[in-house]
């Protein structure tokens, strides 16, 4: 049984966002900071990636674990209530995001996805891994011949 009304369920869910949640915007400030230039949200990429950065030919979304369905995180979590309904909405979010992975990496982008609980409780290990990803990108650049 839900705790809210239908009313007051319906207003709670549409004050969630699309893009430039918190977690976004965290990790995105912090990308700023250590030099990284980028874009967001671009519309010609499929999935509109969160952040893109183009000089290294990578996209990164970031999760939230609910709405994506982050299966070893507490917040990634079918609802007891209307459950059809929420499996099969989860699982075509979670096939929607595989394939726009799958078709961003065919056509030469390397993809990066964070959770939103990484995001916030480990971002200093997520920009270890980020700066890793696009320093082997940025080699690799510079030794191909010209």
């Amino acid at each position: 049984m839900d705790i809210w009304d239908k009313k007051k369920r319906s207003e709670v869910m549409s004050h969630i966002r699309s893009k430039d949640t918190k977690p976004e915007r965290i990790l995105r400030s912090a990308l700023h900071k250590r030099g990284y230039r980028f874009r967001i949200h671009r519309k010609d990429l499929p999935g509109k990636p969160d952040i893109v950065l183009p000089k290294y030919q990578t996209v990164i979304f970031v999760h939230g674990c609910f709405w994506h369905y982050h299966a070893d995180c507490r917040e990634g979590r079918i609802p007891h209530t209307n459950t059809k309904f929420w499996k099969e909405k989860l699982s075509k979010t979670v096939n929607r995001d595989k394939e726009h992975q799958k078709v961003l990496q065919e056509i030469g982008w390397k993809v990066m996805v964070f959770w939103e609980c990484e995001v916030e409780n480990k971002l200093q290990e997520v920009l270890k891994v980020v700066d890793k990803n696009l320093k082997k990108t940025e080699i690799t650049s510079q030794t191909l011949p010209l």
